[in-house]
C-alpha cells in the first residue's frame, strides 16, 4: 500500500510534500527543525569484479593514458582565487618542465577519448590551460581545463580516484534521469565530464527570486529532482552538491536540476541524509516550494517522476538488473548503517523488507521495486517490475 498522504494536513506536510514522501510522517520529522546534518567522511571503496565486468560490457572501461596517481607527482602549486579574489580551494598545480608537453598531449587523448570516442585529430587546436587541485572533500580530484586556441572556448574534466559509491552514483543517474552522463574508468582512476550549471548555492543566492524564472517550473523541478535522489538514496544533496541548469524556451525559461556530487550514494544510515529538505544550506528553497506549491500538485509531480523512472528503467532493463546486482553484492558501507537505514526505511514505508536487506544495494533495489510496484497498481500497468531481482 501506498504512505497515507492526507493531503489536508497543514502547512509542515506541504513542505513535506514539496520535498517528497509521505507528508505526515515527513512533516513530524520537519518539526524537529532543519538540522545541521554532517556529512561523514567516507572511505573509498574499490571497484570488485562484478562492477568491473559492467563497466566492460557497457564500454565504461577504457586504457586511459594519464592515471590519477601520475598526477600527483606535481612539484608545486599555488591557491587559485576567483574574480573576486576569493579561495576558491583549488590549487594550481605545475609539473616539472620536461614532463608538461608529454603529459598534456596524454590529457587531450582523454578529452578525446570523452567527447570524440578517441578521434584525436580533431583536438589538435586544443591546449591544457591548467590543472587543478582540490584539498577539500573525499576524492581529492584533479580538475583539467582545456582551451579552444582558435575562439577561447573552453570546458573542464576531472580525474579522481576510482570510488565504487561514486561510479555506482553515475551509473544510476545516467540510467535513471533524465541526464546522460560522460564518464571512464581505467584501473583505480576514474575520469568525470564537467557538468555544467549553477551551482545551487549561488543560484539561491543570485537567481532564486529572478522574475524571467517560472516559480512554479522551478518548484516543479526541485520535487521531481528530490524524487529521484531519495528513490535511488543519492545523499547529501545539499545546494553546493548540484546545479542548476536554465535554458531559454520559447514560452519562458526551462528548469532542470542535476546532481554533480555522487560520493554520498547510499553510505549514510540516516533515512533524513536522502531527504534534501533537512539539509539547512536548502531551506530556502524549501520555503519556495511551500508557497508555491499545494499538496496535491506536488504528489502529481512526484508521480511524474516515478513514472519516468519506471519508463527509463524497463528501456534499460538488462543493464539495470546487471548494476544493481553488481551493487548487491558488495559492502558500500558499514553493517551497522546498513541495518539503521533499513529500519528507517522499513518504518517509514511500512514494509519489513527492507529489514532483510543485506547490503546498501539491497536496500537501492528494494526503495526502487516498491516505488515500481506502487506505480503498477495505481496504473494496472502488466509489464514485470524492472527492480525485480533475477
Amino acid at each position: 500500500m501506498e504512505p497515507d498522504l492526507r493531503s489536508d494536513v497543514a502547512s509542515a506536510a506541504a513542505f513535506a510534500f514539496a520535498f517528497g514522501g509521505d507528508g505526515v510522517k515527513v512533516a513530524r520529522m520537519s518539526q524537529e527543525g532543519m538540522s545541521a546534518l554532517q556529512t561523514e567522511k567516507k572511505p573509498s571503496f574499490p571497484i570488485g569484479t562484478a562492477l568491473r565486468e559492467y563497466l566492460v560490457r557497457w564500454q565504461r572501461e577504457e586504457a586511459l593514458p594519464v592515471s590519477y596517481k601520475e598526477l600527483t607527482s606535481f612539484s608545486e602549486s599555488a591557491p587559485l582565487l576567483d574574480a573576486a579574489g576569493r579561495d576558491t580551494l583549488w590549487e594550481s598545480v605545475i609539473y616539472p618542465r620536461e614532463e608538461m608537453t608529454a603529459l598534456h598531449q596524454r590529457l587531450k587523448e582523454i578529452y578525446a577519448l570523452m567527447q570524440a570516442v578517441g578521434s584525436v585529430g580533431v583536438m589538435e587546436h586544443l591546449y591544457v590551460d591548467r590543472i587543478d587541485y582540490c584539498t577539500f572533500g573525499n576524492s581529492h580530484p584533479f580538475r583539467v581545463r582545456i582551451v579552444n586556441a582558435y575562439n577561447d572556448n573552453f570546458d573542464h574534466f576531472y580525474v579522481k580516484r576510482a570510488d565504487a559509491s561514486r561510479v555506482y552514483g553515475l551509473e544510476l543517474e545516467h540510467l535513471l534521469s533524465p541526464n546522460r552522463l560522460h564518464y571512464l574508468t581505467s584501473g583505480d582512476t576514474l575520469v568525470e565530464e564537467h557538468i555544467g550549471g549553477i551551482p545551487g548555492d549561488i543560484f539561491i543566492e543570485r537567481w532564486l527570486n529572478d522574475p524571467n524564472v517560472s516559480s512554479v517550473r522551478l518548484a516543479k523541478e526541485l520535487v521531481k529532482f528530490n524524487e529521484r535522489c531519495f528513490v535511488r538514496l543519492l545523499g547529501d544533496m545539499r545546494s553546493y552538491n548540484f546545479v542548476v541548469v536554465l535554458v531559454p524556451d520559447f514560452e519562458g525559461v526551462q528548469v532542470r536540476i542535476r546532481a554533480m556530487d555522487f560520493d554520498q550514494q547510499s553510505y549514510n544510515g540516516r533515512l533524513r541524509f536522502y531527504l534534501p529538505q533537512f539539509f539547512k544550506e536548502n531551506r530556502a528553497l524549501a520555503e519556495y516550494c511551500v508557497k508555491r506549491l499545494n499538496a496535491q500538485t506536488a504528489r502529481q509531480y512526484q508521480r511524474e517522476e516515478q513514472a519516468l523512472i519506471f519508463r527509463r528503467a524497463e528501456t534499460e532493463r538488462a543493464r539495470v538488473g546487471q548494476l544493481l546486482a553488481a551493487m548487491e553484492q558488495v559492502s558500500l558501507s558499514k553493517p551497522e548503517k546498513v541495518a539503521q537505514l533499513g529500519a528507517e526505511l522499513g518504518a517509514y514505508h511500512h514494509s519489513p523488507r527492507f529489514g532483510q536487506a543485506a547490503s546498501m544495494g539491497a536496500l537501492v533495489r528494494e526503495s526502487l521495486f516498491l516505488m515500481c510496484e506502487q506505480f503498477v497498481e495505481r496504473t494496472g500497468h502488466t509489464a514485470p517490475n524492472p527492480f525485480l531481482a533475477g
